[in-house]
């Protein structure tokens, strides 16, 4: 227990047979459930799972008298928090994504009713003794949510590879448009807490499965009402492989903001209230885009040689500004509406 709370971590892993069981192993102490959940992985990554959880049990077995209680599923004593077992293997057959393997364990953690659950991914990139500030944020009350922020520690945005400097700051960026939690950063970052209250909240099972399921979470979250905190946290990179391409993945998580975008707006502002925000941002998108047209249609008729083309451009112009005008407007109002729902850890 972390405080008088219980804590879970799941740890998602494909393709780690290299490093799975020494995150297992490094796992702190106070942790009352592990629940390490094999993507699909085509290596010997299930096999290390199970052989880092066999040692570990029997250590604690060895370790530990099991008292006489039944645990959450049925499985003998109790040791740490109540529970016979202190690692769970957990796997999928098929590879679903990250954010399946994550949103496993999850349910899971809920079912076992654990207080908080830590995400650690398996590639060994997450230093275990940074955990327990993720989690004191949470156990004290102040927020929902946590997670690692690797810009607001010193020298951590030099210790990343340039390309995964600029993907983070261009998908840091439009989470915060697409969320509505402005003042936080490194959304990329998959070293979190979450509380069992913001899993109910947040209507979890519907998460996101693939890469971009931290985003969804955050839209989710936000939906929720939920409080979210950055906990500053070093980068440690070693020999482990990324398996995400930015490529194809910065335009299909863009794809996923802008709908999280619009689902966010309908809840928050048409369906829970009417607010001046979510006006703004529709008053804008609309007049910027019949701007946008209008600037075309002059450009057309310009070609073709027939009149009214300075007329259509100078309203095309017109309606370009003023739409941008709302949605400055539209950001702002909305920036102020969820100011109380982001916190920023000192480091």
């Amino acid at each position: 227990m972390f405080e008088g709370h219980t804590v879970a971590v799941a740890i998602p892993a494909y393709n780690e047979e290299s490093f799975v069981a020494d995150v297992i192993d490094a796992v702190p102490d106070y942790v009352d459930r592990v629940y390490p959940v094999d993507d699909g992985s085509t290596d010997d990554t299930w096999r290390e799972i199970r052989r880092a959880a066999d040692d570990v049990n029997r250590e604690q077995t060895d370790r530990t008298a099991v008292i006489a209680h039944p645990d959450h599923r049925g499985d003998g004593g109790t040791q740490t928090g109540g529970f016979a077992r202190r690692v769970v293997p957990l796997r999928h057959q098929k590879n679903r994504g990250v954010g399946a393997a994550i949103k496993t364990a999850y349910l899971r953690a809920r079912e076992d009713d654990l207080d908080v659950t830590v995400v650690v991914g398996g590639d060994g990139q997450m230093d275990p003794e940074q955990m327990g500030g993720l989690i004191r944020p949470i156990v004290d009350g102040r927020v929902d949510y946590t997670k690692g922020n690797r810009f607001l520690y010193d020298g951590g945005v030099a210790e990343m590879p340039r390309h995964r400097v600029v993907g983070n700051v261009l998908l840091g960026h439009l989470t915060k448009f697409a969320s509505g939690y402005w003042s936080l950063g490194d959304s990329q970052s998959g070293y979190t807490a979450i509380s069992t209250r913001a899993l109910d909240a947040a209507r979890i099972e519907e998460m996101y499965e693939d890469y971009g399921y931290c985003n969804d979470l955050l839209v989710r979250l936000n939906v929720a009402d939920c409080r979210v905190a950055d906990v500053p946290r070093p980068v440690t990179y070693g020999d482990e492989e990324s398996h995400i391409r930015y490529r194809t993945y910065v335009p299909k998580v863009s794809t996923l903001l802008l709908r999280g975008f619009t689902r966010r707006l309908w809840r928050n502002y048409f369906v829970r209230d009417l607010h001046p925000a979510g006006l703004g941002y529709v008053a804008g998108a609309l007049g910027s885009l019949a701007g946008v047209a209008l600037l075309a249609a002059s450009a057309f008729s310009l070609l073709l040689g027939a009149s009214g083309a300075f007329a259509q451009a100078s309203v095309g112009g017109l309606a370009v500004l003023l739409g941008a005008l709302l949605l400055v407007s539209a950001m702002t109002l909305d920036r102020q509406q969820n100011e109380h729902l982001a916190v920023v850890e000192d480091q």
